[in-house]
């Protein structure tokens, strides 16, 4: 049951990275939800840099996908661990620029917690 539980969060957080990422191409101002001030939403220089990251992030998403069908869950628990480092390092992020600590632990640590919660469930 719990291996079960958590190869569909693992599922549903694939969807949100394919999501949320999804945005930097139709909605760039969303970044602004991202945590670091004055970011530059409608800049120009700004949106190749939001979607070389939306596009990894997009990339990382259908991994999951991917290894939900043709992997163990083994494989796929090491995989949402290792990705938790994402979130946690975005915290970090907002955190060194100066951001609202509500976005770096709120948003983006717990997300990462959510992962590594995931990724213990389906190596257990």
């Amino acid at each position: 049951m719990l291996t079960t539980s958590a190869t569909v969060l693992a599922g549903l957080l694939g969807g949100a990275l394919i999501f949320l990422d999804g945005r930097a191409f139709t909605t760039p101002q969303a970044a602004v939800g991202f945590g670091i001030p004055d970011t530059p939403a409608d800049g120009p220089a700004f949106r190749p840099w939001l979607r070389v990251k939306g596009l990894r992030e997009i990339a990382c998403g259908a991994f999951v996908f991917v290894l939900m069908l043709v992997a163990t869950t083994s494989l796929l628990g090491w995989y949402v661990m290792a990705l938790a480092a994402i979130p946690a390092g975005d915290a970090v992020v907002v955190l060194r620029s100066g951001g609202p600590k509500a976005a770096a632990y709120g948003i983006h640590g717990a997300t990462a917690v959510v992962m590594l919660a995931t990724s213990i469930g389906l190596l257990v």
